[in-house]
């Protein structure tokens, strides 16, 4: 898992790798690499705000967003420190914690599409603002941990940037598990 990287290498390597809080741990199925000021797509398309700096990193630290003032999204940071970047947690899979994700997520069934979408993501780990900025690479609180890669990657197109230049939301920015069920809009994605 190399996160120092350009944005687009980062994030098919966080595939696999888990996420782990208060006994939750899920593997990582879906994400989406959004760059700095130069991709249209980015919340650093405007240069760095209050809301946006923690995407200047360093790397390897928790970029969390309100979404739709409804849904908290989680965004691993990327790249070099200064240069913002970060991967977008679009899905993943219940490894352990079970039982603490369907109370989280307020649902008495477990599903492939448990943890499909960057909300649910979130919602399963119980996140907040409070984890804006947090080091996932420190024991303790959130943190990402190493993981098997999947045997197949997809590619394709980001979701949710209709705003952005044609350019950008063609960019093939969004990688999943080519064996998992908890991906969205599939048929999208082509082997990478």
């Amino acid at each position: 898992m190399n996160l120092a990287g350009p944005v687009q290498d980062a994030a098919p390597g966080l595939l696999g790798a888990h996420l782990a809080r208060e006994g939750v741990v899920l593997r990582i199925t879906e994400v989406e690499a959004y760059g700095g000021p130069g991709d249209s797509a980015s919340h650093a398309r405007h240069g760095r705000t209050p809301r946006n700096a923690p995407m200047w990193g360093p790397p390897g630290r928790a970029y969390l967003y309100f979404c739709y003032g409804m849904h908290w999204m989680l965004n691993v940071v990327t790249g070099p420190e200064g240069e913002a970047s970060a991967v977008l947690i679009r899905g993943a899979e219940v490894v352990s914690g079970l039982g603490t994700v369907l109370a989280r997520r307020r649902t008495a069934k477990a599903s492939p599409q448990l943890c499909a979408g960057p909300g649910k993501v979130a919602q399963a780990l119980g996140l907040d603002r409070a984890f804006d900025g947090h080091d996932l690479l420190a024991p303790g609180g959130l943190e990402l941990r190493p993981g098997p890669a999947p045997a197949a990657i997809l590619a394709g197109p980001r979701l949710g940037i209709a705003f952005a230049t044609p350019e950008d939301r063609a960019r093939p920015w969004r990688f999943a598990d080519g064996d998992s069920r908890a991906v969205l809009q599939r048929a999208a994605l082509l082997p990478r």
